[in-house]
C-alpha cells in the first residue's frame, strides 16, 4: 500500500483487510445450562482425548474462584503463564507446536483440499487488478501470484498497461531476493526520493521484513539501474527495526531507529530523530530532535505539494494527539526558521498539506468547529514562532470550513489533486464523495455534487500526480461486485468524472453471488443506541442459516463494504450468512463514536455487538448454536470479551491475533501505545478494564462455546503471549471443550507472510466453522460431498 500509494480501500485484499478485523466483548461470562450444552459439545466434539484437552482446575478451585471474585482470583495467580512470553522460549514453542499439531489432526490440513486450492487461486488470479501509481514516467505495481508468492515489485507505460497486456520490467523480485540471501523476506513498501515535479525519480528505500514483522531492514534502491546501491558504494542500509525513515535530501535521512538504550520509547518506537549523510557512519548520526520515553514516537519527514516544501518534526504524548513544529524548504536546500504548532493547532487533529494550506480535521469541537470537521488555513497565519507570528495571533488564524459533519456524515478519506481536493464521506455508512476547488487566490469553492446515491459499496480516489494534474485513479465495488478500476479527471468537478472515466480494468466475479442479497438494518443497543449491520444472506435459503458475525469497534477504524472475494467462494456461496457490525469505537458516524466507546466506556463496543447478535437471533437469520463470531487484533479482544460476557449467544468463536490479558498489555510491544484507547492498568484505571480483560474474566462455572484462536510468532505489534496465555488459561480450566489454537511462525500482525499461508489460515477457520455451527447444516455438507466427488 505505501508503494502504490491508495486509500484503505483501493486495495480489497481479502486477505488482511477487512476480513481480519474483528469482532469481541469484555466483562463476566454468564454460566449456561449444562443440560442444554452438554449434548450439543458432545455431539459437536467427541471425547476430550481425542484431541487432548487439558484437565481442569478443579472443584476447589472453581469454589475459591467464586468466593473471592473471579478477578481476583486471576489476579492472585498473574504471572503463571509468563513463560508464554519467551517468543522463542523452547519450553513455549514445544507447547505451540504440541497445539498446532492438535489443531492440524482435527481439523485436517487444509494444504492441496479443494476449497484451499479455491482460495489461493483467487489470492494469486492473474485476474486481479494491478494497482498503478505513477513514479515519473513510469507506473508501477506490487504483485504477487503462484509463481511469486513473496511478490514481484514491476513497472510499464501507461500506453502499455491501457492495452490489457502489459509489458512488465521486473524491478525487485522478493522471491529471487529471498532465494539469493537465505532469507524469508516480505515486501513493506518504500520511501521514494522526491526534489522535485521538474526531477525524474531515481531513488527509493526498500523496506524488508523478516516474516512479515513490523520491523524492517531498510535499503537504498537505484531505479534506473535496478539495483541496491550498496554501503560501500555510499547507499543507505539501515539494519532491523521499527524504524522511521524520511529524505531529507538527496545525501541526508531523516531517521529514527534503535540507536541502543534510551533511543526508543516505552512503546518501542523511535524517540529521536537524527539527520544521517550519506558516506558517515549510522552511529555519527546527528541528533537534533528528541521526545519523551513516555511518547508514543518523535518522528521527522518533510512534505511537498506543488512549489511548497516542508520539513517536520512531531512527537506523539499519546496515539491521538501530537505536537508538531515545522520549517520551510527550498527545491536548493535553504531552510527558513522553525515554528510550532502548539496551542494554534489541537494536539488531536491531524494535519495535511495542500500548496501552502493546512487541511486541519478535528477529533474534538475547537473555536466553534464540530468534532470531524475539516478546516482550511494559511500555513503562515496558524505557524509561530521567531520571524513568524505570535501565538496569539496564530490562534485567531482566519479558518475556511470545507466539511461540516452531521449526525449520519464523517469524512472518510481524502484525496489532494494539483487544484482539488476530494472528498469521501459516510453517510450512515454508505459512501458518498464531493470535490471541492483551491482557486489561486488560495479560497475554496464547491464543485457541483455527484447526482449518485450514497452507496453500499465503495469508491476509492487517489491522484495520478498531485504536481501535474487533476487526473485521478477511481476504483468502485460492493460486497458482491468484483473492484473496476478507471482513469478519470475531476478538473471540472466529481459531477463530471462519472460517466467520462476510462476503465482499464474489471476483476471478474471470484464467486457466485445469485441470490444473495445485502440488507442494511440496525439493532439496539443496551443504553438506546441505533448501532448499524450489513446482511449478506440470500433470502432463499429457508429457517436460520451458519452466521459469521465480524466486528472490531476501536481506533476509530471504520467497517466499510468490501468485495467478499474468497470469503464469499468459501462461506456464502455455500449458503452461510455473513454480517458486519458497525459497531461503536470505529470511525463509522465520526470522531464522537470512536470516543464513545473509549477507556471506561469500553463496554458500549461490546454491548453494541451483543444487541447486533441478539437482532439476528429475534430476526430468525440464524440461532445461538449456528451464530459464530470473529476478530483480529482490537477485535481479538472484541470477541474474546464475547466469549467470557455471553458465552451463551455463540456456536463458536474465531479469534484472532488478540489482546486478552489487558493487565500486561502495555508491558509487550508496542502495548503501551494503546494506552489512550483502553486506559493505564498501572494506575486507577485498572478499575474499569479488569471487566474487559478477558484473561481475568474466565469464569470456571460456566460452559464455553468451541473457540479458536490464532496468532504469529513473528507478530512484534500484539505479542503472542495473549494468545497464548488465553488458551492454555482456558485448557487448565477444562471448561471450553472445543478448545483449539494455531500459531503461524510467520506472518506478523497480519497473521500469514504471502498468499499460500493466507489460503491455509482462512480454510483452517472456515473448516472450524463448518465443524461447529455448521455440522448439522446439509448445504455444507452436500456441497464438501460434491466438491470431494468432482
Amino acid at each position: 500500500r505505501r508503494l502504490i500509494g491508495m486509500s484503505k480501500r483501493g486495495i480489497s485484499l481479502l486477505a488482511l483487510g477487512a476480513q481480519l478485523a474483528s469482532a469481541s466483548r469484555a466483562f463476566s461470562a454468564r454460566a449456561v445450562s449444562s443440560a442444554r450444552v452438554a449434548p450439543l459439545r458432545s455431539a459437536r466434539w467427541g471425547a476430550k482425548a481425542a484431541i487432548g484437552f487439558g484437565v481442569a482446575v478443579g472443584a476447589a478451585a472453581a469454589s475459591a474462584e467464586h468466593a473471592e471474585g473471579k478477578i481476583a482470583f486471576w489476579e492472585r495467580r498473574q504471572g503463571e503463564h509468563s513463560w508464554l512470553e519467551e517468543v522463542l522460549g523452547e519450553k513455549a514453542l514445544e507447547w505451540v507446536k504440541t497445539q498446532n499439531a492438535k489443531t492440524v489432526a482435527f481439523l485436517g490440513d487444509p494444504t492441496g483440499t479443494p476449497l484451499y486450492e479455491r482460495v489461493l487461486t483467487i489470492l494469486t488470479s492473474k485476474d486481479k487488478i494491478p494497482y498503478v501509481r505513477k513514479i515519473g514516467d513510469k507506473y508501477y505495481n506490487f504483485w504477487q501470484d503462484k509463481e511469486s508468492k513473496r511478490g514481484v515489485l514491476r513497472r510499464t507505460t501507461l500506453e502499455s498497461y491501457r492495452t490489457g497486456a502489459p509489458e512488465w520490467e521486473v524491478v525487485i523480485s522478493v522471491d529471487a531476493l529471498c532465494e539469493a540471501e537465505g532469507e524469508s523476506w516480505v515486501y513493506k513498501g518504500s520511501a521514494l526520493l522526491d526534489e522535485g515535479s521538474e526531477v525524474q525519480p531515481t531513488r527509493t528505500l526498500i523496506y524488508l521484513s523478516r516474516g512479515g514483522a513490523d520491523a524492517t531492514v531498510t535499503r537504498e534502491f537505484d531505479l534506473e539501474e535496478l539495483r541496491f546501491i550498496l554501503p560501500s558504494e555510499g547507499g543507505f542500509v539501515l539494519p532491523e527495526a521499527k524504524s522511521s525513515v524520511s529524505w531529507q535530501s538527496r545525501d541526508v535521512l531523516l531517521i529514527g531507529t534503535d540507536f541502543g538504550p534510551g533511543s526508543l520509547t516505552e512503546s518501542g518506537y523511535p524517540r529521536t530523530v537524527r539527520e544521517w549523510t550519506r558516506g558517515t557512519p549510522l552511529e555519527s548520526a546527528v541528533l537534533v530532535y528528541e521526545g519523551e520515553a513516555t511518547d508514543v514516537a518523535a518522528r521527522g519527514y518533510v512534505s511537498r505539494h506543488g512549489d511548497f516544501r516542508y520539513e517536520w518534526r512531531t512527537r506523539s504524548p499519546s496515539f491521538y494527539t501530537s505536537k508538531k513544529e515545522l520549517r520551510s524548504r527550498g527545491a536548493d536546500g535553504s531552510a527558513g526558521a522553525w515554528l510550532s504548532l502548539d496551542g494554534s493547532v489541537p494536539e488531536d487533529a491531524t494535519v495535511q498539506q495542500f500548496r501552502d494550506q493546512f487541511l486541519i480535521k478535528l477529533r474534538s469541537a475547537w473555536r466553534g468547529h464540530a468534532a470531524g470537521s475539516l478546516l482550511a488555513v494559511r500555513i503562515s497565519d496558524i505557524a509561530w514562532g521567531p520571524g513568524g507570528r505570535s501565538l496569539e495571533q496564530a490562534s485567531e488564524a482566519a479558518l475556511t470550513p470545507i466539511f461540516i459533519p452531521t449526525a449520519t456524515t464523517a469524512l472518510d478519506d481524502s484525496t489532494r489533486t494539483q487544484s482539488k481536493l476530494v472528498l469521501t464521506v459516510l453517510d450512515a455508512v454508505k459512501i458518498k464523495v464531493l470535490s471541492l476547488s483551491c482557486l489561486p487566490d488560495g479560497s475554496w469553492a464547491c464543485d457541483k455534487a455527484d447526482s449518485a446515491e450514497p452507496l453500499i459499496g465503495g469508491r476509492s480516489i487517489s491522484a495520478v500526480d498531485d504536481d501535474e494534474s487533476d487526473e485521478v485513479w477511481l476504483t468502485e465495488w460492493t460486497h458482491l461486485q468484483p473492484h473496476s478500476f478507471s482513469l478519470g479527471s475531476v478538473a471540472k468537478g466529481i459531477s463530471a468524472l462519472r460517466g467520462n472515466q476510462e476503465q482499464l480494468r474489471q476483476l471478474p466475479p471470484q464467486f457466485s453471488a445469485a441470490g444473495v442479497k445485502v440488507e442494511q438494518c440496525y439493532a439496539t443497543s443496551k443504553d438506546g443506541t441505533q448501532v448499524p449491520f450489513f446482511v449478506l444472506r440470500s433470502p432463499e435459503k429457508k429457517g436460520p442459516v451458519p452466521t459469521l458475525l465480524y466486528g472490531y469497534g476501536g481506533f476509530e477504524i471504520s467497517l466499510t463494504p468490501n468485495y467478499m472475494s474468497a470469503t464469499g467462494a468459501a462461506w456464502l456461496e455455500r449458503g452461510g450468512c455473513f454480517v458486519e457490525a458497525n459497531i461503536r469505537g470505529g470511525g463509522e458516524f465520526g470522531p464522537m463514536w470512536h470516543k464513545s466507546a473509549l477507556k471506561a466506556d469500553r463496554n458500549k463496543a461490546y454491548e453494541d455487538f451483543e444487541a447486533v447478535a441478539e437482532k439476528l437471533l429475534e430476526m430468525g437469520v440464524t440461532t445461538s448454536s449456528q451464530l459464530a463470531c470473529r476478530g483480529g487484533s482490537n477485535g481479538g479482544l472484541l470477541v474474546g470479551n464475547a466469549l467470557v460476557r455471553r458465552p451463551d449467544l455463540w456456536g463458536a468463536v474465531v479469534c484472532a491475533v488478540p489482546l486478552l490479558d489487558m493487565r500486561r498489555f502495555n508491558k509487550l510491544l508496542a502495548g503501551s501505545s494503546w494506552m489512550a484507547e483502553y486506559g493505564d492498568p498501572d494506575t486507577a484505571d485498572w478499575g474499569f478494564m479488569q471487566q474487559y480483560s478477558p484473561y481475568h474474566n474466565v469464569d470456571l462455572g460456566a460452559k464455553y462455546p468451541p473457540l479458536l484462536v490464532t496468532t504469529s510468532t513473528r507478530d512484534d505489534r500484539v505479542h503472542p503471549y495473549h494468545a497464548r496465555a488465553f488458551v492454555k488459561r482456558l485448557e487448565e480450566a477444562g471448561n471450553c471443550e472445543g478448545l483449539l489454537y494455531y500459531e503461524n511462525i510467520e506472518g506478523g500482525h497480519g497473521g500469514a507472510a504471502d498468499p499460500k499461508q493466507q489460503a491455509f489460515m482462512m480454510c483452517l477457520y472456515i473448516e472450524f466453522l463448518c465443524k461447529t455451527i455448521g455440522k448439522d447444516y446439509a448445504p455444507f455438507s452436500e456441497q464438501k460431498q460434491a466438491t470431494l466427488a468432482a
